[in-house]
């Protein structure tokens, strides 16, 4: 359908999960994708997986807590595109535990993942953004950015960070003029790796624990918690993400779109 034919994307965490589906389909519809993570081996074989399917895409490593890797993947992208259209933060991490025990260390560790990395990719990129002509910014948040969740209260204090953020830098670009809009998109329970970090223990009203292991099996878990009674997949969320990128939302910012199964209506 080529919704976004000719624009260049950056897709933070693009390696695996909600980041390589959206840079997949981005580069279905016709971006140019740079796909960014620390996780070297597996970005690469979503660039190389883009490209046998006809897409154009490159990897570049990025640790998104560090200023100057943010400084240094910009430059590289106005150096071989000459410019951006669409930033799609998405790396982020999870660390369960009670405020009791969680350490310092761990709450600032995904404070600069999940919402310091957020900050530098606005920062740095909006800029580019400007210069070609306007664009979309999509910050994947969460539905723990909406509500709270037993055991997650660091992980929720990021992604609460992230959606009212997004929303100030919206209006901040709106009052600019400057064509770029600001959208967070929030996803529940959704069959990623990010769920290996997170002990299911208290952490979703209303479910079981599940024994044996950290990562709750999502099926049983969704029948308990999710409205329409399933999981959803990274391929819904990239749906989204098209969405908030093509101009089919240029009338769309600085708001949430929830992708959830309906878990936000309890």
């Amino acid at each position: 359908m080529d919704r976004v034919k000719g624009k260049v994307a950056l897709v933070t965490g693009g390696a695996s999960g909600i980041g390589r589906a959206s840079a997949v389909l981005l580069a279905k519809e016709g971006a140019t994708v740079v796909v960014s993570d620390v996780q070297d081996d597996q970005g690469k074989d979503c660039a190389a997986a883009i490209k046998r399917a006809g897409g154009d895409a490159i990897f570049l490593h990025h640790d998104v807590a560090n200023e100057d890797a943010w400084i240094t993947v910009v430059g590289e992208i106005r150096s071989r595109f000459g410019k951006l259209h669409i930033l799609v933060n998405n790396a982020g991490i999870a660390i369960a535990g009670s405020v009791l025990t969680m350490t310092l260390a761990d709450w600032r560790r995904q404070q600069a993942i999940n919402l310091d990395g957020v900050f530098l990719g606005v920062k740095h990129s909006l800029p580019l953004l400007r210069e070609s002509g306007g664009g979309s910014i999509i910050n994947i948040s969460s539905l723990a950015g909406l509500k709270g969740s037993a055991t997650l209260a660091g992980y929720c204090a990021t992604k609460g960070g992230v959606r009212l953020f997004t929303k100030a830098v919206a209006m901040e670009c709106g009052q600019a003029r400057d064509n770029v809009r600001v959208n967070s998109v929030h996803p529940g329970i959704i069959e990623t790796p990010i769920w290996l970090g997170i002990i299911p223990t208290g952490m979703i009203p209303g479910a079981t624990p599940q024994a044996g292991s950290n990562a709750p099996n999502l099926d049983q878990l969704s029948e308990q918690v999710v409205p329409i009674g399933k999981k959803g997949l990274p391929e819904d969320i990239a749906a989204g993400v098209l969405y908030l990128a093509s101009d089919d939302s240029r009338y769309v910012t600085g708001t949430e779109l929830v992708i959830d199964g309906g878990m936000s209506t309890r």
